[in-house]
């Protein structure tokens, strides 16, 4: 388990530039999709901007983890002669490196906890990875040293300059296609994702303001911020459990300290209201995990004008349907919010 560390460390973090997400996405073009990304009028009315989302949720896999995984692995040299790649994931992580090492013409072992959902575990087996289950996460990482003693090599859920520049090129794209863009809402669960996002979104429109989500349960992010310092949550509490990662590090506190306005902690409640809403008026069914964004949209919503241009990521989609069923009677009887179903 990972151990608090003050921040005065973080100035040993290596730097990420723009150059390796531009660098990034020339790797990866071939081997991943280039997701679109279109304004909705339903959600403009409601919060009285333009908003739009970027469905990454389309990406290969489901998630946009195959980026950052894509990338470490091409950048990997004497890849016929490695033994393989190595993760810990209890979710897209694992999915997205089973597929590229596959991809590659590399074996992959994926560890997961015992308690991974069903839909992850066939997904993951059925990309070609030998999954191995442990009773938790903390087993998980502590396996790790051995599998790259033997010759395995480990590609971290967020915690690698190659995976958090792959996951940058999402930024490039919404720039691409929204030079006009103001405001970029994402979800932060170890922080690769937003880190890579800010580094190259800041780099080339600075004035971009990138506001970070959790849900309550999964704030590690949030906590480290606030205490100004990596803390260990005791463990993961929220559905979005693609958002489980118990405690940042110092490379990617640092890139959040750098690069977002700030994080904002929506309960699970809010998440799975918000995706029965993206459900029912964009037709699109994303996990706790995204559509938080949604949610923290509506808190964020007097910082933003009829002028501005804002951007969800709905980062993954892998939510199975009698997760769905499980949450709807609760959220159903729960006082209604400012995001009404006509």
């Amino acid at each position: 388990m990972m151990q608090p560390t003050s921040v005065n460390s973080l100035t040993a973090c290596p730097s990420l530039t723009l150059a390796d997400v531009e660098q990034a996405a020339q790797r990866i073009k071939p081997y991943v999709r280039r997701t679109p990304l279109s304004r909705n009028h339903t959600l403009s009315e409601q919060l009285h901007t333009n908003l739009y989302c970027k469905f990454e949720l389309f990406q290969k896999t489901g998630a946009f983890k195959l980026r950052g995984a894509f990338n470490k692995a091409l950048t990997l040299t004497n890849r016929d002669q490695l033994k393989g790649v190595v993760a810990v994931s209890g979710g897209n992580h694992a999915q997205a490196v089973a597929y590229a090492a596959k991809s590659l013409g590399l074996q992959s072992t994926i560890l997961m906890p015992e308690f991974t959902p069903q839909h992850y575990l066939e997904a993951t087996t059925n990309y070609g990875a030998q999954v191995v289950l442990t009773d938790d996460l903390s087993k998980a990482f502590q396996a790790i040293p051995q599998y790259e003693a033997e010759g395995w090599v480990y590609i971290h859920p967020y915690d690698d300059p190659q995976v958090i520049a792959g996951q940058g090129t999402i930024g490039l794209e919404i720039l691409e296609d929204l030079p006009q863009v103001t405001d970029i809402i994402l979800s932060v669960g170890g922080g690769g994702l937003a880190g890579g996002v800010g580094t190259a979104v800041k780099a080339l429109k600075p004035s971009v303001r990138i506001w970070g989500v959790e849900t309550l349960g999964a704030h590690s992010m949030a906590s480290a911020l606030a205490a100004n310092r990596v803390v260990e949550l005791p463990r993961i509490t929220s559905i979005a459990k693609t958002l489980g990662a118990q405690a940042v590090t110092e490379r990617t506190l640092a890139l959040a300290k750098q690069y977002l306005e700030g994080v904002t902690v929506v309960d699970d409640e809010e998440a799975v209201r918000a995706l029965r809403f993206l459900l029912e008026r964009v037709k699109v069914l994303t996990e706790p995990a995204a559509s938080c964004t949604l949610a923290a949209a509506e808190r964020l919503r007097d910082n933003f004008s009829p002028d501005s241009h804002v951007v969800l990521i709905l980062c993954g989609g892998n939510f199975a349907l009698d997760a769905l069923l499980q949450y709807q009677f609760s959220v159903a009887h729960s006082p209604t919010s400012a995001l009404q179903v006509a």
